[in-house]
């Protein structure tokens, strides 16, 4: 099982981005990352959110660079991994064209075609969306000599975001990005007030960290199949209830990352 796909857009007209926002809001299999105008500022999101795939507008009249710019540059980074690159584009020239593909374009589609649509856009990547995650999981992480701390971070958390995927537990859920935040902190090093340094974090009571955390977890077990949740999560249960705590929750998963990853 796959969690959403995560996508990152390059484009530089609000109108069409709105209507990007607007279908990706509608589903429950992608997610939005981050949108800028600015090829420049693409290259930072990328290293920072980690995206699976990157809807990119070649021509960026309105913001700063353009889309070949930017898939120049994209090689000079030190990634773990290829986003899948979906140019949406005005320009028809076989050149450009030719030029993008060479430079890691996957997909280029036409604006002015007949069925074009920021819809068509979406379900087109949403179609494909098991192929990226598989192409994802088969490339190599980074060597440690060339990943920079920032690096490391953001890719265990996209990491612990799978792993939370897996077990259904939904990014729109209020104790998603708190559990996430947990398993880092005692990835590294296991800290038994972790949930107050969480709400000092984002200025919440620790009442309402753990609260969020546990109706997550509580969610995840009422809700998903009983197969597929011991399909991922293989750790003793001890609560009578048949749902781990929190505690056992993040420290499961935080050994898990690190002796896999």
């Amino acid at each position: 099982m796959n969690g959403p796909l995560h996508v990152l857009l390059i484009e530089d007209e609000q109108n069409v981005c709105q209507r990007f926002k607007d279908e990706i809001n509608e589903r429950e299999d992608i997610i939005l990352v981050g949108i800028t105008n600015d090829s420049y500022q693409a290259l930072e999101l990328i290293q920072k959110d980690i995206p699976d795939a990157i809807i990119l507008d070649l021509e960026l009249h309105f913001g700063q660079g353009n889309g070949l710019l930017f898939l120049k540059e994209l090689q000079n980074l030190f990634l773990s991994f290829s986003p899948y690159i979906l140019i949406t584009t005005n320009n028809s020239s076989p050149t450009t064209y030719q030029y993008a593909r060479e430079t890691g374009a996957d997909f280029i589609m036409y604006k002015h075609q007949s069925d074009y649509s920021e819809k068509k856009v979406i379900e087109f990547l949403c179609t494909i969306s098991s192929v990226i995650h598989s192409n994802r999981k088969h490339q190599n992480p980074l060597n440690a000599s060339t990943e920079t701390l920032i690096q490391k971070k953001q890719r265990f958390k996209r990491i612990i975001s799978k792993e939370l995927d897996y077990v259904g537990i939904n990014p729109k859920t209020i104790g998603y990005q708190y559990l996430i935040d947990a398993i880092l902190i005692i990835m590294e090093k296991f800290t038994p007030n972790f949930t107050s340094i969480i709400a000092d974090k984002y200025n919440k009571s620790y009442k309402s960290v753990e609260h969020g955390m546990q109706n997550a977890i509580n969610r995840a077990w009422n809700t998903m199949d009983i197969d597929e949740l011991l399909l991922h999560y293989t750790a003793k249960i001890t609560s009578v209830k048949g749902v781990p705590t929190i505690t056992e929750f993040v420290r499961y998963y935080a050994n898990k990352i690190k002796n896999e990853h």
